[in-house]
């Protein structure tokens, strides 16, 4: 049924559930995952000097993270009879959900896997609720996981 699924990942632990989820569904399936950790842009706010020391350890941090997130998911991918085939996207400078479905797009996918941190109340409408954004934005069929 799925040939290409794509799962978005922030090392949390919501989107770990949703990798074991995504792996075992490719691994049903036979299908293809890709993986894609997207760097929220820099929160410069146009005060005083642009600091690079700055937004070099933010750019850091990102690319170790996305690096933590991508590895655990390639162990799940490697684990039992049937290794799943992963690729690795990391994608900067865009919000998490555009860039989530900017790349379902790009890479063809045709399911796409993301976790929700259940929030609710106040805490969603002060942060904001990145899965709601990707459903309302896909254009393919989005599983959320709690």
């Amino acid at each position: 049924m799925f040939k290409h699924i794509l799962l978005a990942t922030d090392g949390s632990a919501a989107s770990l559930h949703a990798a074991e989820l995504a792996v075992g569904l490719a691994r049903t399936h036979g299908a293809k995952l890709t993986a894609v950790y997207v760097v929220d842009p820099y929160p410069y706010i146009g005060v005083g000097e642009i600091n690079p020391m700055g937004y070099q350890a933010y750019s850091a941090a990102a690319q170790q993270q996305a690096a933590q997130a991508h590895a655990h998911i390639e162990t799940l991918c490697t684990q039992g009879n049937q290794p799943v085939a992963l690729q690795a996207r990391l994608v900067e400078d865009v919000g998490a959900a555009s860039g989530i479905v900017q790349t379902a797009e790009a890479e063809g996918a045709d399911l796409i896997v993301v976790g929700s941190h259940g929030r609710s109340g106040i805490a969603r409408l002060m942060l904001g609720s990145v899965s709601n954004k990707v459903v309302a934005e896909s254009k393919v069929p989005v599983l959320v996981s709690r």
